[in-house]
C-alpha cells in the first residue's frame, strides 16, 4: 500500500505563509490537498492534474493558494500565502489516477497522514 508523505506543516502567524510538499505514488496521478479542522469535515482544498494543466481551488482559498507539481520530483505543492486562522487544520495530500473530478470529490485511492496547521491571530 503506497502512503503518500506530507511535510511542511507548521505554525505561522496570520498573515503568513507556508508551503506544503507531498511526494507523489508516480507522475500520471491526478493530486490533491485536503483539510481537516476539529468538529468539520474534511475539506478539497485544491487539486491538480498529472499534467499540471489544470487545477482546482475551493472558493475560500482562491487567490492566496497555488497548487503546483514537479513532476521530475515526483512532489506537490501547496504554498499558502495570507494565512488565516480559519486555514489551521491538518491537512492531507491524496492522489488517484482517475480524473480530477475524482480527486476533488474526495475518492482517491491514496493518502497521507497529514501534516498540522496551526495559524496564530
Amino acid at each position: 500500500q503506497v502512503q503518500l508523505v506530507e511535510s511542511g506543516g507548521g505554525l505561522v502567524q496570520a498573515g503568513g505563509s507556508l508551503r506544503l510538499s507531498c511526494v507523489a505514488p508516480g507522475r500520471t496521478f491526478n493530486m490533491g490537498w485536503f483539510r481537516q479542522a476539529p468538529g468539520k469535515e474534511r475539506e478539497i482544498v485544491a487539486a491538480i492534474s498529472w499534467s499540471g494543466g489544470t487545477t482546482y481551488y475551493t472558493d475560500s482559498v482562491k487567490g492566496r493558494f497555488t497548487i503546483s507539481r514537479d513532476n521530475a520530483k515526483n512532489t506537490v505543492y501547496l504554498q499558502m500565502n495570507s494565512l488565516k486562522p480559519e486555514d489551521m487544520a491538518v491537512y492531507y495530500c491524496a492522489a488517484d489516477s482517475g480524473t480530477l473530478s475524482t480527486v476533488v470529490a474526495g475518492f482517491c485511492g491514496y493518502w497521507g497522514q497529514g501534516t498540522q496547521v496551526i495559524v496564530s491571530s
